[in-house]
């Protein structure tokens, strides 16, 4: 059987609704979570069509998701944004800002409030999420390290307000669910999100609902749990044997998610290939430099 396909997505929601969790969107969870539920989030790096053909999958199930998209001529178009809204889903903005700016960050706080009010004239956007820019040396929550988002209007980012000591993580970043190896920033960890922003106010509250009472950083539910999914199958079979926790986080990337032959050979070789190029050339340096880091 074929992975990432449409008809598979439809699968795995399904066994998802079927089993007894709610479908949120990142601004819905935060206002008022549910007991059993998934935060439903799709990042669009590219190929927006394929963003209205999963919403449109989703509302025929009666369930919401947010979308999250990059501020470029080729992804935020106005028609498909103002359809996925009209299905009832969240639009936020997947930003970029320290890799497009060279990391420089007066630039990209000023990249991101031009950006920002780009999108804002098609979607009222309270919430937003970082594009992990695998590629750039530049990690683009370094942004908030000087400002905060809050100033801007915006209430949460995910990589920083979701408690990963409670909620489950599911990526397909990588066109994988056990990218692990290949992943460059889009890891479950809390001692990224802890050390990412200032500590004051409100900030240093997020920092501290990672910490045990004596200082400890807690284990993230993936860390307790352990889990590693190869394929959808394998976490449809998961959801149907209750083994998984009660609140989940589900990051879909679309453009991975097709029914055409083509395409999805196209997107399966192309990430093939990324993928080989981020767990040689970024990740093994990166972790090179970290034991560097501590034998110094």
């Amino acid at each position: 059987m074929i992975d990432f396909t449409h008809q598979k997505y439809k699968e795995l929601l399904m066994s998802v609704k079927s089993n007894g969790y709610d479908f949120q969107t990142y601004e819905k969870y935060l206002n008022s979570p549910n007991n059993r539920t998934v935060i439903l989030k799709h990042d669009i790096d590219k190929n927006p069509s394929n963003a209205l053909m999963m919403a449109r999958i989703e509302y025929s199930l009666g369930i919401k998701a947010s979308y999250y998209f990059k501020v470029s001529e080729n992804v935020i178009k106005s028609t498909i944004i103002a359809k996925i809204a009209d299905l009832r889903h969240e639009i936020g903005y997947h930003y970029e800002n320290m890799d497009h700016c060279n990391g420089n960050i007066e630039k990209a706080i000023n990249d991101f409030e031009i950006n920002l009010a780009k999108i804002r004239r098609l979607y009222p956007v309270k919430t937003i999420c970082m594009h992990g820019s695998p590629m750039s040396r530049h990690d683009n929550r370094d942004l908030w390290k000087k400002y905060d988002y809050q100033d801007f209007g915006i209430i949460a980012d995910p990589y920083f307000d979701i408690d990963l000591s409670e909620v489950f993580y599911l990526t397909d970043t990588g066109r994988r669910w056990d990218g692990d190896k290949v992943i460059v920033r889009d890891k479950v960890t809390t001692i990224d999100v802890t050390s990412r922003r200032s500590e004051s106010g409100r900030q240093k509250k997020v920092s501290e609902i990672n910490k045990t009472k004596i200082g400890v950083r807690k284990k993230t539910m993936n860390e307790r749990l352990g889990f590693k999914f190869r394929n959808t199958w394998d976490i449809i079979e998961a959801v149907k044997n209750g083994l998984l926790p009660d609140k989940i986080m589900l990051n879909i990337h679309p453009q991975r998610w097709t029914d055409k032959p083509l395409p999805w050979v196209k997107e399966l070789v192309w990430q093939n290939v990324k993928n080989l190029v981020k767990k040689y050339f970024f990740v093994s340096r990166k972790a090179l430099r970290v034991h560097g880091d501590t034998k110094g």
